[in-house]
């Protein structure tokens, strides 16, 4: 049974680890049990907890390597009951940190493009990442990604149907709240590319 996430006394969001090897116990970080949902990158954390709050029945997981960002989006969250913050590399994370199959959706919002062509080996995104982003999802989850880099935007695809463990779909993120990225690229005009990858079991 899912708790509310609007409970009295809320525990502090911040995620203290006591091991870089073994995966998060996820029911007692968050106090309950619920679907999962991860932020990867997630800045001030103003995405992250609009989205919580809309979705009180849902555990929502913010992981920034910026201290700076994460004691912002610790600030924001401190009277959100189901939002956790995880002071982190986002892909360290996700290879080592999260659970096999415990994540329904990963959001990936405007990763730093590394525009250079040297240093495009810097990019997040990589065939490597999204098996692991894979092995982190449930059967049938979602991987959210969005980019104002039409470049990157075709690397990540092409990328992604090279893989056997994903299906490219439409996109359904109608809904979303804004980040300050997306606000600050639509006041600029620019085009924004989101792609949304759901996982399959890979034909044998």
């Amino acid at each position: 049974m899912v708790e509310s996430a609007g409970c009295r006394d809320i525990p502090s969001p911040l995620v203290t680890l006591k091991s870089l090897v073994d995966p998060l116990d996820l029911e007692k970080t968050f106090g309950r049990h619920a679907t999962l949902h991860v932020d990867l990158g997630c800045g001030d954390g103003s995405f992250l907890c609009a989205l919580a709050q809309r979705m009180p029945a849902t555990n929502f997981l913010g992981i920034d390597r910026l201290l700076g960002r994460i004691r912002s989006a610790t600030r924001k969250a401190a009277k959100i009951g189901n939002v956790r913050l995880l002071r982190m590399e986002s892909s360290y994370a996700v290879r080592y940190l999260l659970p096999v199959g415990s994540v329904e959706t990963f959001y990936l919002l405007f990763p730093d493009p590394w525009p250079k062509r040297r240093h495009w080996r810097r990019r997040i995104v990589t065939e490597d990442f999204l098996s692991a982003i894979s092995q982190a999802l449930v059967k049938k989850g979602t991987f959210r990604i969005a980019t104002d880099q039409r470049d990157y935007f075709e690397k990540m695809k092409e990328m992604a149907r090279a893989n056997s463990n994903f299906a490219i779909i439409d996109p359904t993120v109608a809904h979303l709240p804004l980040t300050k990225f997306e606000k600050t690229f639509r006041a600029q005009g620019a085009s924004i590319h989101w792609l949304e990858l759901r996982k399959i079991s890979p034909v044998r």
